[in-house]
């Protein structure tokens, strides 16, 4: 134990008398050492916020939704009808056992005004299970109701946004909302919570923007709107019919999940030569985020995994040249009785010293990720803010996430680089020959 720490004693006199040198050498390893931490932390937040995305979609539902057929099949007729319809939401809900709620969703494109103030927005027309499906929270009044629905009464609930830019001074509560196109007015009945925009999800399911939508009982959109779409482009009047835009399933155990999905495929076989609707089944999604979570990692662990690579590349660069440097020392210390597992043991404690402070300085440097993110983002915004805003949602709200196992695995990892690379050095300052390294100016 002695010898143990005499040798560390010495090590360490040893490095101190080349502070700068010792430095840029512990540099290295901590570099690695943040970036595996980094990197992994980064990795995991933005995985985890896709995951988070998909999860929010519900891992028991199933989504068909209405997607525009390409030009050349809608070219033969100027008034096409595509998209799912009335008749096969009531099949899919009534004649797969495994469905346990089924919920039809049309949407549009609206201009909303009270009073002398306009906007516009999205008109959903839904059922109350709308609500419970993607996460809404009142803020004041209460959702379209059964009974609204079966009535259709021209009720409506609005986002926090519309009640922000119709009703800035007002309770919207008992008002009226007008829409001209269809020269409707429908009665306020509830105020939702803001909720923040989904982002897209690879190219299955796009972005969900619910911050300037008014909802209506659907049997309302059908009987006051209608499923005909008209649109002015370029001078000509173009026409659609769209009955539904999405049909939403909730199944009743996620493990029947695949198997109704392909029931539904089955069941909706005949849109394939239209090519008009896209089913989406969130639970696939989220095992393929996993999965590509995982190997997002593991590539972004080895690319970490090079910085410690060429951090012990230069402990052992920088070894060479201290053998080279005291090789006279090496000499005096063999004639004065040293043995060659001594000098190997003063040179691996030497490695291992700068290894060590290199590995701990790192891992201090990469628990503080997350308000690094913070700050370095908060700067971003305050000098490039147009460019911040351009970007994806998911780089200006995601927060890294620190792995625990990166943080051991890091430590061992600079241990060990320093150890096997500091062997070699270590070796070659052993088998010098004491007189030659005597004789050495």
């Amino acid at each position: 134990m002695n010898i143990w720490l005499g040798t560390i004693q010495l090590g360490v006199k040893s490095l101190w008398l080349h502070p700068m040198r010792s430095i840029l050498t512990v540099l290295g390893i901590f570099i690695g050492v943040a970036s595996v931490i980094w990197l992994l932390a980064i990795s995991k937040g933005i995985g985890d916020e896709a995951q988070r995305q998909i999860e929010s979609l519900g891992a028991d539902t199933i989504m068909i939704r209405t997607i525009k057929p390409p030009s050349e099949k809608m070219a033969a007729q100027g008034l096409t009808p595509y998209g799912l319809t009335r008749d096969e939401f009531e099949f899919l809900s009534t004649s797969i056992p495994t469905v346990r709620s089924a919920i039809p969703i049309r949407e549009l494109r609206r201009q909303f005004q009270y009073r002398d103030r306009k906007m516009d927005g999205r008109l959903v027309g839904c059922t109350p299970e709308y609500f419970d499906v993607n996460k809404l929270e009142m803020e004041q009044g209460h959702f379209i109701t059964d009974a609204e629905n079966f009535s259709k009464e021209t009720h409506c609930v609005i986002s926090s946004k519309v009640a922000e830019r119709l009703f800035p001074a007002e309770d919207p509560i008992g008002k009226r909302v007008y829409m001209p196109e269809n020269q409707d007015f429908y009665l306020v009945v509830g105020v939702l919570k803001p909720k923040g925009a989904t982002a897209a999800v690879g190219g299955s399911m796009a972005a969900q923007d619910f911050t300037n939508d008014i909802y209506i009982p659907i049997r309302t959109l059908q009987q006051r709107i209608g499923d005909m779409v008209m649109s002015f482009r370029s001078g000509s009047r173009e026409g659609e019919v769209i009955q539904l835009n999405q049909i939403t399933l909730r199944v009743a155990d996620i493990k029947d999940v695949k198997r109704t999905a392909e029931l539904v495929e089955t069941a909706l076989d005949s849109h394939d030569k239209m090519e008009d609707i896209q089913v989406v089944v969130p639970l696939e999604l989220l095992e393929q985020a996993r999965t590509t979570r995982a190997m997002f990692m593991l590539f972004m662990g080895m690319i970490a995994a090079i910085s410690l690579l060429v951090g012990g590349i230069g402990i052992m660069n920088i070894m060479l040249a201290t053998v080279t440097e005291r090789t006279r020392e090496i000499g005096i210390r063999r004639a004065l009785g040293a043995k060659r597992r001594d000098i190997i043991r003063q040179f691996l404690v030497e490695t291992s010293v700068l290894s060590l402070t290199g590995g701990l300085t790192g891992i201090l440097f990469g628990l503080l990720c997350g308000p690094a993110v913070d700050g370095a983002r908060m700067i971003a915004n305050h000098w490039f803010g147009d460019v911040m805003a351009e970007l994806p949602e998911v780089v200006r709200t995601v927060q890294p996430s620190i792995v625990p196992a990166s943080i051991p695995g890091a430590f061992f990892i600079s241990l060990v680089v320093g150890i096997v690379f500091g062997i070699y050095p270590a070796t070659r300052a052993a088998k010098m020959n004491p007189i030659e390294a005597l004789r050495h100016e």
